[in-house]
């Protein structure tokens, strides 16, 4: 059987904003898969980043998927206007709002890949009920809020999980993976444990070699450990 393949998501929070526009031709230009765009209200978690007018600006300089995670109060209040200024994809976390299948629906509805995250306390048993529903669930590997965190170990056993869950149903949304992704050790041990789609911030823009040098790295070890998973 062959193993899927892994998609490349680097997060442009680690990016330089100044120079935005080049660090995501630079993504674009070593292979990336997508970007990934984590928006955060400063309430659901610890931090500010950005909104609505720079998913509008990268949408206009590329003709890449637009991974945008939403980490904010109410997503579902927004989840249009995202979709309007250019997002393919578009995740919720579970610990936010009621009525999460409605929403996921509404987000599939808008023509958007719908997707669900948990942080790191929180339970796969906690969206089990959402995964047909859903294109990927989005397993967070730190805590939210913050770039350049250290990876949380017993993140592994949780993507081992889901994947035994997947398998089971026969379902098959994508299991993505977000912070502390480098490409000597996390990489790899989240893909054999079964993760297909990895958000990579600043092993990738703040990388010494470069994006694409940096990406090409990550390719290699990822293809590595996709073939030994099988």
């Amino acid at each position: 059987m062959t193993p899927p393949t892994v998609i490349l998501s680097p997060s442009i929070l680690d990016a330089n904003f100044a120079r935005l526009g080049e660090a995501v031709q630079a993504a674009e230009a070593g292979g990336a898969d997508c970007l990934h765009l984590d928006v955060m209200d400063g309430h659901f978690v610890p931090n500010i980043s950005f909104g609505l007018p720079i998913v509008r600006d990268i949408r206009a300089i590329t003709k890449l998927p637009l991974d945008v995670h939403l980490m904010i109060e109410a997503p579902e209040r927004y989840i249009e206007a995202f979709a309007k200024a250019g997002a393919n994809r578009l995740t919720v976390h579970i610990e936010t709002g009621y009525h999460h299948n409605r929403t996921l629906h509404a987000i599939r509805d808008l023509g958007v890949s719908p997707g669900i995250a948990l942080n790191p306390a929180t339970p796969v048993v906690a969206v089990e009920e959402t995964l047909a529903d859903v294109d990927r669930v989005l397993v967070m590997t730190v805590n939210p809020g913050f770039g350049g965190q250290k990876f949380i170990e017993a993140s592994l056993d949780k993507v081992r999980r889901l994947r035994a869950i997947l398998l089971e149903r026969r379902l098959g949304a994508q299991i993505q993976v977000d912070g502390g992704i480098e490409p000597k050790r996390t990489a790899p041990q989240v893909v054999r444990a079964g993760a297909t789609n990895l958000v990579v911030g600043s092993a990738v823009f703040k990388a010494a070699a470069g994006p694409q040098a940096a990406l090409a790295a990550l390719r290699e070890a990822v293809q590595t450990a996709r073939l030994a998973s099988v």
